[in-house]
């Protein structure tokens, strides 16, 4: 039976449970949540994630939100074979994949909302300066964590890269050049876009219709 997925298509975390979902073999029942419908707010929603936030599953009725959560789960539960390179069960490897998560919800998505949604939905007349500069700050991290690695948790494939790649995937819609300065971020990216399955699909077009919709605003920001 699929697992159903609430979702929007331009929210990284989502697109990272896409992801890994289709690389654990798992079948999604998707959901689109209209947020500017306020449909997140509905009674029926709220009953499965009273947090209102999306990604957000119900598999079987178990219900469950939280990205990252949701990505263990769905290796935990379903990956099988497919599951031991992608979330390995030795604890000092998942402990590099957890922090490499934690990062990601905590700096690289984190700021890119700080920089861009005072923007987009408060009427800001200018980026923040500081903002800014963490934003640089933490791909910049990201570039030495990467460093010559094959990819950002070793030599294997996980789903931190997967959780990465799709908010980096943001970053570069955003700005095609914001990459330039990070050789190994640049590197890294490209691998995962080549080499994960149906990539524009599950990540690639949703990361442009991010990178759209935070380029309006940053359009209305210059006219005003």
């Amino acid at each position: 039976m699929p697992i159903d997925l609430y979702y929007i298509s331009l929210s990284p975390p989502c697109r990272a449970v896409m992801m890994t979902a289709y690389l654990a073999g798992v079948d999604l029942n998707l959901k689109l949540l209209n947020l500017m419908n306020r449909d997140q707010l509905k009674p029926e929603f709220l009953k499965i994630n009273p947090q209102h936030n999306v990604p957000t599953i119900v598999d079987d009725g178990f219900c469950l939100n939280e990205s990252q959560a949701i990505s263990a789960y769905l290796i935990n539960r379903y990956g099988g074979q497919k599951g031991q390179h992608l979330y390995p069960e030795d604890a000092q490897q998942r402990a590099v994949i957890d922090q490499l998560l934690n990062f990601d919800a905590s700096v690289l998505f984190v700021n890119m909302r700080n920089l861009y949604l005072p923007v987009v939905m408060g009427g800001a007349k200018q980026l923040d300066p500081a903002a800014l500069e963490k934003y640089h700050d933490g791909i910049g991290f990201l570039d030495t964590v990467i460093g010559d690695r094959a990819y950002a948790a070793g030599q294997h494939l996980t789903i931190a890269d997967l959780a990465l790649v799709a908010s980096i995937a943001s970053y570069d819609a955003i700005d095609s050049r914001i990459l330039d300065k990070y050789p190994n971020v640049q590197k890294w990216f490209k691998r995962c876009q080549n080499e994960i399955p149906h990539y524009e699909e599950l990540n690639g077009g949703g990361a442009k219709i991010h990178g759209q919709f935070i380029q309006k605003g940053l359009k209305k920001m210059k006219e005003a």
